[in-house]
């Protein structure tokens, strides 16, 4: 039973599947926008917001933190650099979910996860 385990499996095990998010999170913080499906978009959605608040803080410990979880070095510069000050005043929801339909392969619905402007 699973009794009060949160998160969904992917089909993975831990390390893969984190790594996938690490991925997928470093790819959004580059180009501001990806296209995935659903269950992975809001799989990302609260490390994505955890990475940006880290950028707003600023500090040793903060870029520390997202350096261990951001994949690329000039990513990381630009969330501390450029993401970060663009939601200065903002209080979390930087990412937006829009569904797409379905894929035609295997009929999973997709999502565009972009960052708000």
């Amino acid at each position: 039973m699973r009794h009060k385990i949160s998160g969904r499996q992917f089909g993975r095990a831990s390390g893969p599947r984190r790594a996938m998010f690490r991925i997928m999170v470093t790819d959004l913080l580059r180009h501001g926008r990806i296209k995935t499906t659903v269950a992975k978009a809001k799989a990302i959605r609260p490390l994505t917001e955890k990475m940006v608040s880290l950028g707003k803080g600023g500090t040793l410990h903060d870029r520390r933190q997202a350096a261990a979880f951001i994949t690329d070095k000039s990513v990381l510069k630009a969330v501390f650099d450029d993401i970060a000050p663009r939601f200065e005043e903002r209080n979390g929801g930087y990412t937006r979910i829009t569904r797409l339909g379905v894929r035609p392969g295997d009929a999973a619905e997709m999502a565009l996860i972009e960052l708000i402007d």
